[in-house]
């Protein structure tokens, strides 16, 4: 009998120990207002009812669930809405989907956002909406005071994503920083890639950067790449510059695991991709 146990708890602690279990969300407290959870939690499956033709993007971005809930107080109402995905760069690539670089950003999180009402932030695994119709200027401070109590409350990273920091400063657009999860460039076989934009001059052009597992897989997604079109090799090691036949001139570089993608350069514009590339790849 206390070996059938010790097995019994020994297999439990197998099938335990095979699962990840989510952060339970516990909605704080918010003074003077009355907090209603009476929302379902929403999940893949049912994300449409809540969020309608957005729930696409949320999909392709590893939505894991969402929990909701309201603070009311008279007329006013905030609305808080914390979305779970699969990784930390996921939660990045919808939080930077939705910001735009004229909003005015704060240190929440790993990043946030204000405007007309609307506090986003992520952090961790987590995508967090706050907003409120109400312009009265004790409601938008509660808002901001929910905000922060949000924060401390959600585990997880408040750095962002480390490829990130990569890119070169000089010339790189600000906050406009983004993931293409699936299809960069509408290439199937591209996924996963940061994307930043660039100025020099009066040109426009943007950076792509994507980390394989490993060096081969990075080789065999160049091969393929540079199958599409017209390829002319540069006289370094691993950098490329062809036709795409949807993207005009690419400038094309790896090493080991990291690749580089710069469009929006003319031929005779080299000079710049190298000096992008070999900075990044260095």
């Amino acid at each position: 009998m206390l070996m059938k146990k010790r097995l019994l708890t020994g297999l439990l602690l197998v099938i335990i120990s095979g699962f990840t279990f989510s952060q339970e969300i516990v909605f704080p407290e918010l003074e003077g207002f009355k907090k209603i959870t009476k929302y379902p939690v929403f999940v893949p499956d049912n994300l449409w009812d809540f969020i309608n033709g957005a729930a696409d993007t949320y999909l392709s971005l590893g939505f894991v669930d969402l929990h909701v809930a309201e603070y009311k107080k008279g007329k006013d109402v905030i609305k808080l809405e914390i979305y779970k995905h699969r990784d930390h760069t996921l939660a990045f690539g919808i939080y930077a989907s939705e910001r735009s670089p004229s909003y005015r950003f704060l240190k929440l999180g790993s990043q946030g956002y204000i405007v007309d009402g609307t506090i986003n932030f992520f952090k961790g695994n987590y995508y967090v909406k706050i907003r409120t119709f109400s312009t009265k200027p004790k409601t938008l401070q509660a808002e901001e005071s929910l905000a922060r109590r949000v924060e401390g409350i959600l585990a997880g990273e408040t750095e962002m994503p480390i490829l990130l920091s990569r890119f070169p400063e000089d010339g790189k657009m600000p906050n406009e920083e983004t993931f293409v999860n699936e299809s960069v460039l509408g290439h199937q076989f591209l996924n996963n890639a940061f994307k930043a934009t660039y100025k020099s001059g009066n040109d426009s052009f943007s950076i792509y950067l994507m980390q394989s597992a490993t060096s081969d897989e990075t080789l065999k997604t160049a091969k393929t790449y540079l199958a599409v079109g017209r390829t002319e090799p540069d006289p370094m090691e691993n950098r490329y510059i062809f036709t795409d036949g949807y993207n005009g001139t690419i400038f094309l570089a790896w090493k080991e695991n990291l690749m580089v993608i710069i469009s929006g350069l003319a031929k005779d514009q080299a000079g710049i991709a190298e000096k992008y590339s070999s900075e990044i790849l260095k």
